[in-house]
């Protein structure tokens, strides 16, 4: 059942296990994990990715410890597996999530084990990153942890931490008001377009077409047209103050996709911005839903009224499909997930 459930916004705190690829993630300033296990099975500690939100704090968990802390300056998006991993992950995806990070490596690393009889009664008994003798898990990526463990932590780290508790905050004001921007998507879409625009297999009017659609425009803007008369939440009926919004995103169509007309939306160009980026999305019944991360003052201004259950209407059966699709991979929301019963200790 889609539903809008909002607390005030709050500083989160993460942990991240890093052995792998601890220098690319601080070094490259960000943290990267694939969408799904192997078996294609969703991920609790991957699924964590879509709710970390600016001004949160990050705990880098390498070599049995805290080496360093970040203050997440973006959302999560869709991007490529970076290519400095190497061979590190030989088997993930090569699309997954990445957040930006701003991170310091601390002078002081502290080596949670040594301190357990402190942190263990801030554990939390579900997705905690430490068994209780402080052994930390293998099958853990990122994880959210009480505000009462990240405290405990703090006082061990000692002034370096307050510091960045400091910046994070101003990082959640500024991107409140000047969100920024995403390079990723807009390099790995420019360069699907490049590739499109070069291949001689695909006629010219369907290259055209398609590099147009990525746009909202053309064909792809007509065929939802033929479909959707209005914008789906204000009801703005205008053709000029419309965009013809593709569900599941340009980037991850195959080319028939890119131009199917029940691949859209006919969006007001804040509701575009909003379901682009994930910050709503709607269940198959026509309910609204609103990310965990999405700023409510933010979303009345732009025409949701977010104190009240909004329902959209019926979508066709093609619409349904992909909004499955975004809602499993745009949509900033951590989906129904379960930890297995047999996670793996790592004790190094």
């Amino acid at each position: 059942m889609g539903q809008i459930v909002r607390t005030k916004q709050r500083m989160r705190y993460w942990w991240v296990n890093q052995n792998q690829t601890f220098r690319q993630e601080i070094d490259g300033g960000y943290l990267w994990s694939p969408k799904r296990n192997r078996n294609g099975h969703r991920n609790p500690f991957y699924e964590f990715m879509r709710e970390v939100a600016p001004g949160d704090i990050v705990f880098s968990f390498s070599d049995t410890r805290i080496a360093a802390l970040g203050i997440v300056s973006g959302y999560c998006r869709e991007s490529p597996k970076p290519e400095e991993f190497g061979s590190a992950g030989m088997n993930w995806s090569q699309i997954g999530w990445k957040v930006g990070v701003r991170w310091q490596r601390l002078a002081k690393a502290i080596r949670p084990k040594d301190h357990m009889d402190r942190l263990r009664p801030t554990l939390a008994p579900k997705y905690a990153p430490l068994t209780p003798d402080g052994n930390g898990l293998q099958n853990v990526y990122l994880t959210e942890i009480s505000a009462a463990l990240a405290s405990t932590l703090f006082a061990l780290i000692g002034s370096e931490a307050s510091q960045i508790v400091a910046v994070g905050n101003q990082v959640s004001t500024i991107e409140c008001h000047s969100p920024a921007p995403e390079p990723d998507i807009e390099e790995w879409e420019r360069r699907v377009e490049v590739d499109i625009t070069s291949d001689v297999a695909i006629r010219e009017t369907e290259r055209t077409a398609l590099v147009q659609a990525r746009r909202g425009q053309g064909l792809f803007r007509d065929k939802v047209r033929s479909i959707e008369r209005a914008c789906r939440v204000t009801r703005v009926e205008r053709m000029e103050h419309l965009i013809a919004s593709h569900i599941q995103p340009w980037r991850d169509s195959s080319n028939e996709q890119r131009l199917d007309g029940e691949n859209g939306f006919l969006l007001t160009p804040n509701i575009d911005h909003l379901f682009d980026k994930g910050f709503i999305s709607f269940e198959d019944s026509g309910q609204l839903i609103v990310s965990p991360v999405a700023d409510y003052r933010s979303l009345n201004k732009m025409g949701i009224d977010a104190g009240n259950r909004i329902n959209v209407g019926p979508f066709t059966e093609g619409q349904r499909r992909y909004l499955d699709f975004h809602r499993d991979n745009v949509l900033r929301m951590a989906r129904g997930v379960h930890v297995p019963n047999d996670m793996q200790i790592n004790r190094s």
